[in-house]
């Protein structure tokens, strides 16, 4: 323990499992209070228990990023409860079974898919910032992806266009914010370790397919990414906005993998 986080409030949608967890625990050990948010409330209490159990300050909202009012709800709780908020971590997200091509993917998929990934960064933006500003300031962590960089013969059109639109509303803010001691960085993640994921990739083919193209020939732990959010929410990352940190095993930089 570093104590990068001390004296911060943190808050983090879709903490409840997965990458969101790992990241409360993390920034937790870190010194900082956590206000953890899901929309499955037993899986965001036992992550508000593990992190007092370790010592750690936590409560839990539960909210629906795509809803503005649960927005306003999870932010109001964290100045009500700590008084501030410093670290805005948007890391909720969804990938339905049946996003897939342009020609094959539902009208509705398509617009859950924007209304959490995409308009969910944007109304925890729009609710977090001027918390953000009457605390003198901090750091916005938004999760985008790789599939935002380059593009996939698996198609999932609607969750890359989803983080594609997250890269690009993440520099707006960066810009916008500059000169208000707010930053925001996006965080690009390869294929992470999570429930999700693991759901995803059950059919051993559909595994393959993709597991041949990680330069590293593994999949990401979730730790391993709360360590990159880690750092762009510290003050060691005091001097990045705008950017893009990528945490893909290699994935961006192959042309051919290792056989």
């Amino acid at each position: 323990m570093t104590a990068r986080l001390e004296g911060k409030v943190a808050l983090i949608t879709g903490a409840g499992s997965g990458m969101g967890r790992a990241a409360a625990e993390l920034f937790a050990r870190e010194g900082a209070k956590v206000v953890i948010t899901d929309v499955d409330e037993r899986a965001g209490n036992e992550a508000v228990a593990a992190v007092r159990g370790a010592g750690g300050d936590a409560i839990f909202v539960r909210a629906n990023v795509a809803e503005w009012s649960d927005c306003q709800a999870m932010v109001a709780a964290a100045l009500d409860t700590y008084g501030a908020l410093h670290v805005l971590y948007n890391n909720a997200g969804i990938f339905p079974a049946d996003d897939g091509g342009v020609l094959d993917t539902p009208q509705d998929t398509w617009r859950r898919v924007m209304a959490v990934n995409l308009e969910g960064v944007w109304l925890g933006c729009k609710a977090g910032i001027p918390a953000m500003l009457e605390s003198g300031g901090g750091a916005i962590v938004n999760v985008a992806s790789f599939v935002a960089l380059m593009g996939a013969a698996t198609a999932q059109i609607a969750y890359t266009a989803s983080k594609g639109g997250v890269l690009a509303m993440t520099r707006e803010l960066a810009v916008e914010y500059a000169r208000r001691d707010i930053r925001a960085n996006a965080l690009c993640p390869g294929p992470i370790q999570t429930p999700l994921l693991e759901e995803l990739l059950a059919d051993p083919e559909r595994r393959a397919r993709r597991m041949v193209h990680i330069p590293m020939g593994r999949l990401g732990r979730a730790e391993e990414l709360a360590k990159a959010a880690l750092f762009l929410a510290s003050d060691e990352a005091s001097f990045m906005t705008g950017a893009q940190l990528v945490v893909d095993g290699g994935i961006t930089a192959a042309y051919v993998t290792p056989e």
